[in-house]
């Protein structure tokens, strides 16, 4: 396909007036950019692609030209402006201060406005009707449960029957990771265990999907929180926190699920709130942005990860020796969404007897990206392999990651290479020192340690 970029400043097709996508965007922020290709590095389509058009400052060029009418939004502009993960990489890696998602986040809304995407109606019901709610996900994932429990999970693989499936339920069916029963509904209000800390009252996010996928790992915050002298509150009516809705261009929508949380979560009479998936965390602190009021700002200023929280708690330390070498995987809207690197490896390397190694390429993003790998398989699947390569080459036994997506796309990927690693969040490696409960840390370190 001819370059894009080279094209544009060649031809110029003019862009016919509703078709300005970028019309309403601050055109500061695109001005922000001096095209110096630092971010290219750090972008994983580029990376993987080599296309300028599909770098940082290549999609800043294609916006900023459809903005000025010098270049129309056909599907070659449309294709390289959908295959960018919103990593926020480039964010990271800019020295001129580019705020890339505000510049891609409202140019996708707008574009979704005069054009919506086309996607399955069977994907839609899933991704906007299904992820966001905590219990019709546990409904959807009891046939899998089910599947998993009796074993013909495993013997439609081995008949090839998976292949009659959807594509999209085929991509679903290979992410599950082995699932755990739910342990129903939490206490509303829990208290520290042994002497209350202060400044240690705080509301759990207990959110949709991640809670679904792995409910231990909720239940390992709250038992961490409490470990570590936090009275614990899960305000009951809380829902999704928007962001699938939001980087689908569905604002409107986003914008009506962080209206409920605000009026369901209480800042002023809590510390802090947790939560421990990176997508919700960014999307929750981006919430004055989203809801422009006071109500909005309020909540984001008292949103923590967990991991951030814990460290400037001062966490207690654990005791239990869990003798292992792990890596940690960056989640992208934990590093480059919320800044938060160092904090969850400081915790891990607490752990009596856990070796954190180095991982390459640790914040290069794996691909899941909220709903990226079933919206862009191809480019996913190949980011998936990438960052499964990148852990398996160091050896470990474990690899921890701060964010649900994360997890099912590296899980997904360790599970085809044949190697039976355990994959799990921080706070999971934790309670497993704090509580000196093996079981926790999955069959994998279980074997290993009689051996």
């Amino acid at each position: 396909m001819a370059n894009v970029v080279e094209t544009s400043r060649r031809e110029l097709p003019l862009a016919s007036p509703n078709r300005q996508a970028g019309a309403g965007i601050d055109y500061e922020l695109f001005l922000d950019c001096v095209h110096c290709g630092l971010c290219t590095s750090s972008c994983p389509t580029y990376v993987e692609l080599g296309d300028e058009n599909d770098s940082p400052r290549g999609r800043i060029y294609l916006m900023r030209a459809v903005t000025d009418g010098r270049l129309s939004l056909d599907d070659r502009v449309r294709r390289h402006l959908d295959q960018c993960l919103d990593c926020r990489a480039c964010e990271s890696a800019c020295p001129s201060g580019v705020q890339y998602g505000k510049l891609i986040e409202p140019f996708r809304i707008q574009v979704a406005k005069d054009a919506p995407p086309s996607i399955s109606w069977l994907m839609r019901l899933i991704l906007f009707h299904v992820t966001p709610s905590a219990r019709r996900t546990r409904w959807a994932l009891l046939p899998a449960k089910l599947m998993q429990w009796s074993g013909l999970d495993r013997l439609a693989g081995k008949l090839g029957l998976l292949r009659l499936l959807p594509k999209s339920l085929r991509q679903l069916q290979e992410m599950l990771p082995r699932l755990q029963p739910h342990y129903g509904w939490l206490p509303e209000h829990l208290p520290a265990k042994g002497k209350k800390r202060a400044r240690a009252r705080v509301a759990l996010f207990v959110g949709c999907a991640a809670d679904a996928f792995f409910p231990d790992t909720t239940l390992n915050t709250v038992r961490v929180l409490q470990r570590n002298g936090c009275e614990v509150w899960t305000p009951r009516g809380q829902g999704c926190c928007g962001a699938l809705h939001y980087h689908a261009a569905h604002e409107e929508s986003a914008r009506q699920l962080g209206k409920a949380n605000c009026n369901v979560f209480k800042p002023d009479e809590v510390d802090a709130i947790i939560v421990n998936a990176a997508g919700c965390g960014a999307m929750l602190k981006d919430y004055g942005h989203l809801l422009g009021d006071s109500a909005g700002a309020t909540l984001a200023a008292k949103v923590h990860d967990v991991s951030e929280f814990l460290v400037k708690l001062g966490p207690v330390r654990p005791e239990h020796p869990l003798p292992i070498k792990a890596v940690y995987h960056d989640a992208c809207h934990l590093c480059h969404g919320q800044q938060i690197r160092k904090q969850p490896r400081q915790l891990l390397e607490m752990i009596p007897g856990l070796q954190l190694l180095a991982l390459s390429e640790s914040e290069l993003c794996c691909g899941a990206a909220g709903s990226y790998n079933l919206t862009q398989p191809e480019m996913a699947d190949r980011l998936g392999q990438r960052k499964a390569k990148n852990i398996l080459d160091t050896k470990a036994q474990a690899v921890f990651a701060g964010n649900v997506g994360c997890l099912l796309q590296i899980g997904r990927y360790l599970r085809k290479s044949k190697r039976n690693l355990w994959v799990a969040h921080p706070v999971d490696a934790l309670w497993a020192s704090y509580s000196g409960n093996w079981a926790a840390c999955g069959l994998a370190l279980a074997s290993d340690r009689q051996a």
